[in-house]
C-alpha cells in the first residue's frame, strides 16, 4: 500500500472513516488501498446476516442491490483517504449508478472481495468503476458517482 500506513485497516478504522454501522456496515476490512487510484476491500458475507432470512428462505443470496451499496462504500473510504478527508465530517453520497451487472450469486460463507478505482476525480464529486468478486468468478460490476458533502443539518 502506498501514500500512508494502510498495512492495519481493520473494521475499527473502516468504522473511523465511514459513518455506516451495522447492519449497514457492509466493508470489514481493506486489504489494498493506493491513495487517488484503487482500493480493495474485503465483505465476509454470513448467514447471520439479516436480509438472508427473506432473500431467499431455503436458498440465501445477497441482494444485488447491497453488492453494490458494498462496492459505493468501499469506495467511500478511497475516496475519504484520497481527499485527506478523515475526520472532516464530510459524508460521501451515492449520485449514480450505471452498467450494473450481476453475474454470479453471492451466499453466505463467501469472501466479496470488492475491487474499486477511481474513473475520475474532483474535490466534490467522483466516478468510480467497481467489481465484486468471490474467488476468481465476477459477482456484480457497476460504474458510480458520489458527492462529498456535509452531513444534513
Amino acid at each position: 500500500m502506498s501514500g500512508g500506513d494502510f498495512s492495519n485497516y481493520d473494521v475499527r478504522r473502516v468504522m473511523a472513516v465511514l459513518p455506516h454501522r451495522y447492519p449497514m456496515l457492509l466493508v470489514d476490512r481493506v486489504e489494498e488501498l493506493v491513495v487517488d487510484e484503487r482500493i480493495c476491500a474485503v465483505k465476509a458475507v454470513t448467514m447471520n446476516e439479516g436480509f438472508f432470512q427473506g432473500h431467499f428462505p431455503g436458498r440465501p443470496i445477497m441482494p444485488g442491490v447491497l453488492i453494490v451499496e458494498a462496492l459505493a462504500q468501499a469506495a467511500g473510504v478511497l475516496a475519504m483517504e484520497s481527499l485527506g478527508l478523515i475526520g472532516s465530517g464530510k459524508l460521501v453520497y451515492f449520485m449514480s449508478i450505471d452498467n450494473a451487472k450481476f453475474r454470479a450469486p453471492v451466499e453466505p460463507g463467501c469472501l466479496m472481495h470488492l475491487h474499486v478505482e477511481f474513473v475520475q476525480k474532483r474535490a466534490r464529486v467522483c466516478k468510480f468503476a467497481g467489481r465484486a468478486m468471490v474467488g476468481d468468478q465476477i459477482a456484480a460490476e457497476a460504474e458510480f458517482m458520489a458527492m462529498i458533502a456535509e452531513p444534513p443539518a
